[in-house]
């Protein structure tokens, strides 16, 4: 069975400190709303987003019947000396959603995705030689499999890396790389639809490729037009951002049908989790939000 969540960044709560950050919005509402258009499910969000008292967190998503499915954690990971600092917060965010009654949830670990110039300002045309040396390689998996290893032997929970546009890891050969460099056991794959696509790939093929490491979904589109625009202006991954790449579900190039059968024929049984960013002016995030969901009604799910 497949459940289906939401996520703060899709009220404009993102990682990213950007000028069109939208305005500052209560826990609270994001998680009223997010109950009230139909989803079960949420993401953590920035630490500090939601209570930090596991107690006050649990009967915040308690009292309106929402489970926690996971939280993102950014490292620099290519950088072994940042390697400890990202088993630290990882840990402290593990923690928090263990004893607010979640330890099914994930760490959904990322690149530190947006602070390095070439790769934000070439996000969606990455070239080889943007890429990552063999030496940064091999401690960015040693990186994901000493956090995971960590987070497992701690506290008995399980960690997926999301592939991000903006970061070190968005191609689908970075992707199959970073699989192919760490243990299966130790580090699964969140797959996100939105960021597979501007990334150049296919989300069907993906999905098929790494079917036995994807152990959480992210449903995101994604309009190659605004992708196009952008990248003519020599415009970055924020400016393709706050221009709607990742629009409202049905409205992109993901075929999400197409995705859907592809997660049942493999007997997916975990977590979808839509995202859509909403920036300031971008639309309504919980109209959005319930767009999205009457979408995937519409396709059965």
């Amino acid at each position: 069975m497949i459940h289906l969540a939401n996520a703060p960044c899709s009220w404009g709560a993102l990682e990213f400190d950007l000028e069109q950050k939208s305005a500052p919005i209560a826990y609270t509402q994001v998680l009223d709303e997010i109950k009230q258009t139909g989803y079960q499910g949420t993401e953590l969000g920035d630490w500090g987003f939601m209570p930090t008292n596991p107690l006050e967190l649990s009967l915040d998503l308690g009292k309106r019947s929402l489970d926690l499915v996971g939280a993102f954690v950014p490292v620099d990971l290519k950088d072994p000396s940042k390697h400890q600092k990202g088993i630290t917060h990882a840990l402290k965010v593990a923690q928090l959603m263990r004893d607010a009654g979640y330890p099914n949830a994930f760490i959904v670990l990322a690149d530190e995705n947006g602070t390095h110039q070439e790769r934000t300002l070439n996000a969606g045309r990455i070239k080889n030689p943007m890429q990552l040396s063999d030496s940064q390689w091999k401690a960015f998996a040693k990186g994901c499999e000493s956090i995971a290893e960590s987070v497992l032997t701690t506290y008995q929970m399980r960690t997926v890396f999301h592939h991000h546009c903006a970061g070190f890891i968005e191609t689908p050969d970075e992707i199959e790389k970073l699989m192919q460099l760490t243990d299966a056991s130790l580090l699964g794959l969140c797959f996100d639809t939105g960021h597979y696509a501007f990334g150049g790939g296919d989300p069907i093929t993906g999905l098929k490729q790494h079917n036995s490491r994807i152990w959480h979904v992210h449903f995101k589109d994604f309009d190659p037009q605004v992708a196009r625009e952008s990248s003519f202006k020599n415009g970055d991954y924020f400016d393709a951002i706050s221009k709607g790449v990742f629009c409202e579900l049905g409205k992109g190039s993901v075929n999400f049908k197409g995705v859907l059968d592809t997660l049942e024929k493999q007997k997916y049984n975990g977590w979808v989790v839509v995202e859509q960013d909403v920036l300031p002016g971008m639309g309504d995030p919980k109209a959005c939000a319930e767009a999205n969901r009457n979408y995937l009604t519409s396709i059965g799910l």
